[in-house]
């Protein structure tokens, strides 16, 4: 059994005690195998009546706080989690499965291939319906900035799970030819790129209406950060949402 980036995962039996470093596979799991979940970071937020332990956070995780768990698998995600707390936690004897995920497709078929391998489950229903509602993409119809930062101002690139997304949902991504997946930017260089409205997510910077539209000339919108880059059952609501997205 090898995860997205091929490495082994000795798992000889379907998992039962999951720790989930990632909060939108932890969203992934509770929808899915509630009962297996037995721990997960402080920052999974979804379900809201999520009862498990808490393993401090997807950077800083306390790795003897996992290994208390006792799980017959961690999961982790490249982006996300370090490789430095993955490979302590192999060479600890834990089985490690660490997901890679740029694009729509990506997201659906490695949460599928998790499921299925590491979990001996089929699909939800959930993943059924968000492969359906994302299979065909959008028409472009709308030109949008994304920050996911400021001081300094960085937004959301080429190459990676948010770009794509917007791109399926008919946005277009007006600063996806910048160098890296995440730019740093000015408020000049976003306001100067031509898009129709300059989508402020509340993660991970906590963006409001007091704070981020006041820099900014182009219309701004603010929107749930869950909704532009978990993958997960948030993919259903996601697609309701930008596809309804008016400039």
């Amino acid at each position: 059994m090898r995860d997205d980036l091929g490495a082994d995962v000795p798992l000889p039996a379907p998992a039962t005690r999951i720790v989930s470093l990632v909060p939108s596979l932890t969203e992934a799991l509770a929808a899915t195998a509630a009962d297996r979940l037995v721990g997960a970071t402080d920052w999974c937020t979804h379900p809201s009546d999520l009862d498990v332990a808490r393993v401090r956070g997807t950077k800083n995780p306390d790795l003897a706080a996992v290994r208390a768990l006792s799980p017959d698998l961690v999961v982790a995600n490249k982006e996300e989690n370090r490789e430095l707390d993955v490979r302590r936690l192999r060479d600890a004897g834990v089985a490690v499965w660490v997901t890679r995920i740029e694009i729509v497709e990506e997201s659906l078929e490695s949460m599928s291939r998790l499921l299925r391998e590491a979990l001996g489950l089929p699909d939800p229903s959930w993943l059924v319906e968000a492969r359906t509602l994302w299979s065909v993409p959008a028409a472009p119809r709308l030109r949008v900035a994304v920050p996911i930062w400021r001081d300094p101002w960085m937004v959301v690139g080429s190459q990676t799970y948010t770009d794509d997304l917007l791109a399926r949902a008919g946005l277009t991504n007006v600063l996806a030819g910048r160098d890296g997946r995440y730019p740093t930017v000015t408020p000049d260089d976003i306001d100067g790129a031509g898009a129709d409205v300059v989508l402020l997510p509340d993660e991970p910077y906590v963006f409001t209406a007091d704070d981020g539209p006041e820099a900014l000339r182009t219309p701004t919108r603010l929107v749930s950060g869950r909704l532009l880059t978990w993958y997960g059952p948030a993919m259903v609501e996601a697609h309701a949402v930008l596809s309804g997205l008016a400039g």
